[in-house]
C-alpha cells in the first residue's frame, strides 16, 4: 500500500507540470492523429537506442570529455583516501536520522519500485498523448536501464567488500559470488538519483530543482547509515547518473519535438579540491 500514494502523487505533479491549459492541444505536445500504438512504438525504440547511445558515447569522447573523466577518477581517489573515516562517523549517527527517512531511502531505491514510477510516468504520457510527459517516461527508463545493467557490471568485475563485512575499503575479490563483494557502486544511489536529475530537467527554478536533488540523494544517503556501501560508491554513483542522464537526453533532443527548459542545458558540474576542500558544485 506504501507503493500507489507515492506513484499516484508524483504521476499527478508531472502530468500538471507537463500541461498547460491555457494553449491548444497541439501546443502543449498532444497529437490526437497518431495511434498510441504508434507512439508507443516509436518510444521503445528510442529507449533501446538511447541505452545503446550511453554505452558508445565513450568512444567518441575528445580532450575536453577525457578531462573531466581525469577529474572524476582524481576526486574519487581522494574520497577514497576517507572512506574509513566517513563510513564511521556516518554509521556512528543512523539512529539520530529519523525511521521514516532511513525506510524512504531502502523503499525508493529498491529496482522494482523504481521501475513502478519511471513506467508509470511513462504510461500517464502515453494515455494523454502528451509528448512531454512520454520523453520524461523514455529518458527515465532508458537512463534507468543503462546504469542498472552498467552498476551490476562493475558490482561483480570490481568485487568491493561493503563496509558491514568489516574487511576495510582495500578488499577487493572481483567475480566473488557473496553480495558483501557488491560494493562498488551502488544500485540504490544509482536509480534513486537518476530519476531526481531526470525530472529536475523539467524545472527552471533552483530551488525546485535542489530540492528534487536532495530527495533523490537520500536512498544513497541511506546506504551509508545502513553499511551498505562506502562513500566513495554513493559519489560515482551520482556523477555516473548525471553522466548518464545528460548524455540520453541530448540523443532525445533529436527525437522529439518538446524539449526541456533550455535553462537545464547550461548546469555545468565541477570538482573542487584544494587545502581543507573537497565536494562538488553545481553552476546553474
Amino acid at each position: 500500500m506504501k507503493k500507489l500514494p507515492l506513484t499516484l502523487a508524483l504521476f499527478g505533479f508531472l502530468f500538471i507540470q507537463g500541461q498547460d491549459a491555457n494553449q491548444p492541444a497541439q501546443l502543449s505536445g498532444i497529437d490526437t492523429t497518431e495511434t498510441r500504438w504508434d507512439m508507443f512504438k516509436y518510444d521503445a525504440g528510442n529507449i533501446f537506442k538511447g541505452i545503446g547511445h550511453s554505452y558508445i558515447q565513450p568512444l567518441q569522447w575528445k580532450g575536453k570529455q577525457w578531462a573531466q573523466f581525469g577529474g572524476l577518477v582524481a576526486g574519487t581517489g581522494l574520497i577514497y583516501l576517507t572512506d574509513e573515516e566517513t563510513s564511521r562517523f556516518i554509521r556512528a549517527n543512523r539512529e539520530s536520522v529519523p525511521t521514516f527517512i532511513r525506510e524512504y531511502g531502502e523503499f525508493y531505491g529498491n529496482p522494482e519500485n523504481n521501475y513502478i514510477v519511471t513506467s508509470g510516468v511513462y504510461l500517464v504520457g502515453l494515455i494523454t498523448k502528451n509528448e512531454k510527459l512520454r520523453r520524461t517516461g523514455v529518458l527515465l527508463i532508458a537512463s534507468a536501464t543503462s546504469t542498472g545493467l552498467l552498476q551490476q557490471v562493475l558490482k561483480s568485475a570490481v568485487g568491493r567488500a561493503r563496509p558491514l563485512a568489516g574487511l576495510g575499503k582495500d578488499t577487493f575479490d572481483p567475480f566473488e559470488d557473496s553480495r558483501n563483494y557488491h560494493s562498488f557502486p551502488s544500485g540504490h544511489a544509482l536509480m534513486a538519483f537518476t530519476n531526481a536529475y531526470a525530472i529536475g530537467k523539467q524545472f527552471k527554478n533552483p530551488w525546485i530543482k535542489a530540492g528534487i536533488y536532495t530527495v533523490g540523494a537520500i536512498p544513497g544517503i541511506s546506504r551509508l547509515w545502513d553499511g551498505q556501501h562506502w562513500l566513495t560508491d554513493i559519489v560515482f554513483s551520482w556523477v555516473l547518473s548525471i553522466a548518464t542522464v545528460e548524455c540520453i537526453d541530448r540523443y532525445l533532443d533529436r527525437k522529439y519535438d518538446q524539449k526541456y527548459n533550455s535553462v537545464s542545458k547550461k548546469i555545468s558540474w565541477n570538482l573542487n579540491f584544494g587545502p581543507g576542500t573537497l565536494g562538488v558544485s553545481m553552476n546553474f
